[in-house]
């Protein structure tokens, strides 16, 4: 659809160029003006000439009417002025050829944008807190930002994914102070990260009548980072197991990451970082702690040391960025995280721009909305959370049941189990822009009515069925195009609507642009299979146009579902 957009735009401008000599519009801004009607009877794109009537001092449907008449290119169909909108009807039989031919010879490459050759992405997502629950609060940067890795990889790009764990810090010396008082090696060998995150909410519950509790765990955690043997053993105790448990989560959702190096990795290398910002008089005293002063820039002070000297988020995250430079010399750094960390991120990088690093353009914070519980906030310290790993097997269990009901003789049922209703919960989440607040209630994620995750893997297993029946060898499409039924049209609407999809979904840092692209193009595929006969079609020249439909769409689909870290199942 992008290369008839731009068709269009180019015709648009020589038309105006024509009727209105020195009107100073250009193609992408035509293009961007284009859009996609809500009924197929108004047009397949229209222009809303609204806008170019200031610039062309000329009435609405008076601009319309000189574009229409000269509007003449292999592309239309046909052009009508109707109320102030340019209204085009495009030669659907030529776009279903051109596009069918390259869905066929690109395959599961057809959307590429293939602008990221010989470029290397850095995206930093996930990054629980070691010794705590992966629980749906993460579910957001997991999955928006796997996405986002896919997305860009997709656009051939080199992307490099980091988990970047929040292993260090005074909680701790909390779980250091809660295991000696109240654990056991052989209950946390056991139970491991469940045993470790009772610990963590016992403390807290504890220290409500004990403040000493508190004092006792900066002890630990001073101890800690001045290298005591017992708490670093401890502390990489903790460690081993919420990796251990995190990867089982991940197994799930199909990711793997390149690395674990967590904020303690960064210790070593902060003193550089500490070093410049003297050296380029950007760190000032303010009562005893060193700041950078970004008021000028409508910031509160950047707080890189404490008053004892001991170092924050912001420090280690200078030195993260640093040492990701140096060793990916990325095109841009993608950090996935809360919306709540916006003014963090926006210090962060003014504070390295300050610094003189001229790569500071390139680092991206991409934020996403809260996630409550039934309208409250989730507290892992109060035990208000809902696992992952507990919504994944509650979703898998209801997979498993309809599937034990509807077609039990299923091969390979846990498996697909497995897929749908993940994909149920990811295909829940990604449903809504990464901006919008969420209030998770848990029967509608798992609800698999309407516009779901397993409405989208059924619709692409549908196809697979039908491929199979009717024993289809993809080779070539037909050579001359002749589309006989509307559905037809509008299902080759959808697909052609795919590479404009992808392109801005990684612009706007948005997967949700996919998950509604997909819903579009279950929707359009699933009114042209009940309306069309595919296998006993009227006759072999439609049978085979209308499989090669069939092909597309299975291509297609499957890609989009991979791009937001859904599995494709053949069979459901």
């Amino acid at each position: 659809m992008h290369k008839t957009k731009t068709r269009l735009s180019e015709a648009i401008v020589e038309q105006l160029d024509k009727n209105y000599p020195g009107h100073a519009l250009d193609v992408p801004q035509i293009y961007d003006m284009l859009e996609y009607p809500p009924n197929p009877t108004m047009g397949d794109f229209a222009l809303p000439c609204f806008k170019l009537s200031r610039t062309l001092k000329s009435a609405p449907q008076q601009i319309a009417e000189k574009l229409k008449d000269g509007l003449s290119i292999s592309e239309i169909r046909e052009a009508r002025a109707i109320s102030g909108y340019l209204n085009i009807f495009i030669n659907i039989d030529l776009l279903a050829t051109d596009l069918l031919c390259r869905i066929f010879a690109e395959g599961e490459r057809f959307g590429s944008p293939r602008r990221g050759e010989g470029k290397t992405i850095v995206l930093d997502y996930s990054s629980p807190n070691v010794a705590k629950p992966f629980h749906i609060g993460h579910l957001g940067t997991t999955i928006i930002g796997h996405s986002l890795k896919k997305l860009h990889e997709f656009a051939g790009y080199s992307c490099v994914g980091i988990n970047h764990l929040g292993d260090w810090g005074t909680q701790f010396g909390k779980l250091i102070v809660a295991y000696r008082k109240w654990g056991s090696k052989e209950d946390v060998e056991q139970r491991e990260i469940d045993a470790l995150v009772a610990l963590y909410v016992r403390f807290h519950t504890e220290a409500q009548n004990d403040p000493s509790l508190e004092e006792d765990a900066r002890t630990e955690f001073a101890k800690l980072e001045q290298g005591d043997p017992e708490n670093i053993a401890l502390w990489r105790w903790f460690i081993e197991i919420s990796i251990r448990e995190y990867k089982k989560t991940y197994e799930h959702l199909g990711i793997e990451f390149d690395s674990y190096n967590g904020e303690s990795f960064y210790i070593d290398k902060m003193s550089e970082q500490i070093q410049m910002l003297r050296d380029k008089n950007l760190l000032k005293i303010d009562d005893g702690a060193s700041v950078v002063d970004l008021e000028p820039y409508g910031m509160p002070p950047c707080l890189i040391l404490k008053k004892d000297g001991s170092t924050l988020y912001h420090t280690r995250d200078i030195a993260a960025a640093v040492y990701r430079k140096r060793t990916y010399d990325f095109e841009k750094c993608i950090y996935v995280t809360s919306a709540g960390q916006s003014l963090h991120f926006a210090q962060l990088f003014k504070v390295i721009e300050l610094m003189g690093y001229d790569w500071s353009k390139d680092l991206v914070h991409v934020p996403y909305g809260t996630v409550s519980i039934n309208g409250e906030k989730l507290a892992t310290r109060t035990g208000n959370v809902i696992l992952l790993k507990d919504l994944f097997a509650m979703a898998i269990d209801k997979v498993n049941d309809i599937i034990s009901e509807k077609n039990p003789n299923l091969k390979g049922k846990e498996k697909v189990a497995e897929a749908v209703g993940v994909g149920a919960v990811v295909f829940h989440y990604l449903s809504n822009n990464r901006m919008r607040d969420i209030n998770f209630v848990l029967e509608d994620a798992l609800s698999f009515d309407g516009n779901t995750g397993p409405y989208a893997q059924y619709t692409y297993a549908r196809t697979c069925s039908i491929l199979e029946k009717a024993s289809y060898a993809a080779g070539s499409p037909p050579e001359q195009i002749k589309l006989s039924a509307p559905e037809e049209g509008e299902l080759v609407l959808a697909l052609a609507r795919f590479p404009e999809r992808v392109l801005s979904a990684i612009d706007d840092y948005e997967p949700s642009v996919i998950t509604r692209y997909i819903l579009e193009l279950c929707s359009a595929f699933n009114r042209f299979y009940h309306n069309c006969q595919i296998i006993t079609a009227e006759s072999k020249e439609s049978r085979q146009l209308r499989l090669s439909l069939v092909y597309a769409t299975n291509t297609v689909l499957g890609t989009a579902l991979e791009l937001i870290c859904m599995k494709k199942t053949e069979k459901i």
